[in-house]
């Protein structure tokens, strides 16, 4: 494994993705809008069930 993919794949990338996902869906709901399904799913959060959420 090379060492590029191992930081994406790894510790690293997952830590990077989680942080992205989170800023991104935040900045969504401050807007007034839907956050992505992938950004909810990287955060755990399933999609569907967002719109349960109060918030």
């Amino acid at each position: 494994m090379s060492f590029r993919k191992s930081i994406r794949d790894g510790f690293l990338g997952r830590a990077f993705a989680m942080i992205g996902a989170a800023n991104a869906a935040s900045a969504a709901v401050e807007a007034g809008r839907r956050p992505k399904g992938r950004d909810l799913r990287e955060l755990g959060i399933d999609p569907s069930m967002f719109g349960r959420i109060n918030h």
